[in-house]
């Protein structure tokens, strides 16, 4: 049994038992998560996603990827030069079952990425936090 699954922008093939590299989740080595974003299950096309499926896998370990270099060596008469190194964070994990129905019923928290949940802590900001500058800034303007 396979299984085409999204995480960070990407679609991975897996079976029982893959290894992946995906983009950074929010999760600490040794926890099971679950991807919820499945696209294709055997011979089950979702449309977009194949309903109340998933795949279980577990965190081996969170890594770097290897460094990319980005070299730029601008215009003529200007010996101008600039190297960037960069390394993706990633997520080591391990397909352990994938499940083609009670995904909801299973328990185990979703996988999510970094940026999925700082959005997610940014929106559910404090109501309070976020109306204190606003009023202080209108104060300002009838000052002024």
């Amino acid at each position: 049994m396979f299984a085409v699954i999204k995480t960070g922008g990407k679609q991975y093939r897996v079976n029982a038992g893959d290894v992946l590299r995906v983009e950074k989740l929010q999760a600490e080595a040794g926890e099971t998560i679950q991807f919820n974003d499945v696209l294709v299950l055997d011979d089950k096309i979702g449309a977009p996603l194949v309903k109340d499926a998933a795949v279980q896998a577990t965190v081996i370990d969170q890594i770097k990827g290897e460094k990319t270099i980005h070299f730029v060596r601008r215009r003529r008469k200007h010996s101008s030069k600039r190297t960037k190194g960069h390394r993706q964070q990633l997520t080591l994990v391990r397909v352990t079952e994938i499940l083609a129905t009670g995904a909801d019923k299973s328990g185990i928290a979703a996988a999510t990425g970094t940026a999925i949940a700082r959005r997610a802590a940014h929106t559910n900001a404090p109501a309070a936090a976020v109306e204190a500058p606003k009023a202080k800034r209108a104060t300002k303007k009838a000052d002024a």
